[in-house]
């Protein structure tokens, strides 16, 4: 390693998520601008060996040693799933007082308010709606600076995502595809969505319950309740009871992380 590698300081993990967004902003052209010598140096910077993130204690069967560091897990069949393991992830200090950042690619409509309910920090999500052609920069760039990427249906080759998958390892990145993704280290299947909260023909949804299995080597089944910690809903009422005047339901409470959350940037 030369000298001058070897002097390249460590100064957090939110300088380099913020250098790997101008990079990324750069390289999707929704930014033109020149990186700081010092942002990308930063960018060089290996990350040192850390534990895995943590996910919802709801899917511990599934997930024993939580969200390996540089690895890959395949989340299908409910972005909802995957914006609760994010908010798990990313909604704690971490072992070394850092706050952890993520970035959603290839997800033009996903849902900020319920990623905002389920607990995801929308200060330190990065969003890339529409990467196109620079899909594979652009995911590298923030691979090198964010702790989880999320991936959409990307137009990937599989030698790209050889390189990413090598990339995020080297990085201590964690990358949660909603698309198959050959080699993942884990692959998690949602199926059988069931809602809560409607009555007879009254009520609102208020969470849904989900069957999860794990599909590769490790194979193991779950039905969970999202948002996870949700109560049971109360049973409706007997028929006899169906003329009785309807009072409204309160409005549901708000998840403190939806309150005065600051403006998102958009990328791409």
């Amino acid at each position: 390693m030369s000298a001058q590698a070897m002097a390249v300081p460590d100064l957090g993990r939110a300088e380099r998520a913020l250098a790997a967004l101008r990079q990324a902003e750069h390289r999707t052209g929704a930014r033109r601008v020149e990186m700081p010598d010092r942002a990308a140096a930063l960018l060089g910077v290996r990350t040192r060996e850390r534990p895995a993130l943590p996910v919802p204690h709801e899917l511990s069967d599934l997930l024993p040693h939580g969200l390996t560091r540089g690895s890959v897990t395949e989340v299908t069949g409910s972005l909802a799933l995957v914006l609760a393991l994010l908010a798990e992830a990313c909604g704690r200090v971490d072992e070394l007082g850092e706050e952890p950042w993520a970035a959603v690619v290839g997800h033009p409509r996903v849902g900020l308010l319920a990623a905002a309910y389920l607990g995801v920090p929308l200060d330190r999500l990065v969003l890339v709606p529409e990467p196109g052609d620079g899909a594979a920069a652009a995911v590298a760039a923030l691979v090198d600076g964010m702790d989880v990427v999320v991936l959409g249906d990307l137009p990937l080759l599989d030698a790209d995502r050889r390189r990413l998958t090598a990339r995020a390892r080297e990085r201590g990145t964690v990358l949660l595809s909603t698309a198959p993704w050959r080699g993942a280290g884990a692959v998690l299947r949602a199926t059988g969505v069931r809602w809560r909260g409607l009555g007879q023909g009254t009520g609102r949804l208020v969470a849904r319950e989900l069957t999860v299995e794990r599909a590769d080597r490790v194979r193991a089944r779950i039905d969970v309740v999202l948002p996870f910690g949700e109560q049971p809903v109360v049973a409706p009422r007997a028929a006899a009871d169906a003329t009785a005047p309807h009072v409204p339901a309160a409005a549901p409470q708000v998840s403190p992380a939806a309150v005065a959350q600051p403006a998102l940037r958009l990328v791409g």
